[in-house]
């Protein structure tokens, strides 16, 4: 494993304007989503009321804030707008990972990286295989979003709820891991020319060395952002900012050195 990870580094680290692409590409979808949340959620909290004398106050912001969710067009532009950012960057990202996985491929230590040229030559067997993963994962929400809104009702408090509904969310998480692994090893077979198939029985072949690999760097990640939500209690301020936007940057780059160490299982040789 130490191995494939220090391999899976050398070429991440080969990849540093794709470390750049990425940090911007998350940091400016951070900021748009969360400006748009904004402009829709302040305008409604900013009618709470502030010690009114009125022991009912509150109660009538509840019921003023249902009405302009669900009486007026609000919810209907939220939603479009959503629906909009979330189909932009369903095209941006598979156009990304096609960029960045033939590079992976086509690396040669005395040649520059590829992503740019693995965009147009990539880019549509990666997209079709990306929106079929997301189509994939998404299929459990038609029957979990139904069963979790009647257990919701059924259960006495909120965190029963919460309690009877995690088992099958983590179904989920892991049915979406699982998914998320086969596809990258066919994304990886569509971009070498060795076939979709490839992948897809190579990711089965290998399937401990790729969960093993997956895992330790999903360990680090999330030691990294315990760290980081743990910083963020105690400072405050300027500094607070800085490191919220280092995190991103070396969430960009985990994800690069995740990528770059699973094409090193699929890359070694076959035995």
């Amino acid at each position: 494993m130490r191995g494939l990870l220090k391999k899976g580094w050398d070429m991440a680290v080969r990849h540093k304007y794709v470390l750049v692409l990425l940090f911007l590409y998350r940091l400016l979808w951070g900021f748009f989503l969360y400006r748009f949340i904004d402009s829709v959620i302040t305008p409604i909290l900013a009618r709470y009321p502030d010690e009114h004398p009125n022991s009912d106050a509150a109660h009538l912001f509840l019921i003023e804030a249902q009405f302009r969710l669900l009486k007026t067009d609000l919810v209907n532009e939220v939603l479009w707008m959503l629906g909009g950012l979330l189909l932009l960057r369903m095209v941006l990202t598979p156009l990304l990972n096609a960029g960045v996985y033939y590079s992976f491929h086509h690396a040669v230590s005395s040649e520059g990286t590829r992503v740019l040229y693995g965009m147009r030559r990539a880019w549509k067997p990666v997209t079709l295989l990306y929106w079929l993963e997301n189509v994939l994962m998404l299929l459990p929400a038609i029957w979990l979003l139904p069963f979790s809104k009647n257990l919701f009702f059924s259960e006495p408090s909120v965190t029963a709820w919460a309690q009877g509904l995690l088992p099958y969310a983590s179904a989920w998480m892991i049915w979406g891991l699982v998914l998320h692994l086969l596809f990258q090893f066919m994304q990886f077979g569509a971009v070498s020319r060795e076939g979709v198939l490839k992948g897809l029985g190579l990711a089965l072949h290998r399937v401990l060395p790729l969960l093993s690999i997956t895992l330790i760097m999903l360990g680090i990640g999330l030691a990294v952002s315990a760290a980081a939500w743990a910083v963020s209690l105690l400072w405050s301020g300027f500094i607070a900012v800085m490191l919220h936007q280092a995190f991103h940057f070396i969430r960009s780059l985990l994800t690069l050195w995740t990528a770059a160490s699973q094409y090193q299982v699929w890359s070694e040789p076959r035995s």
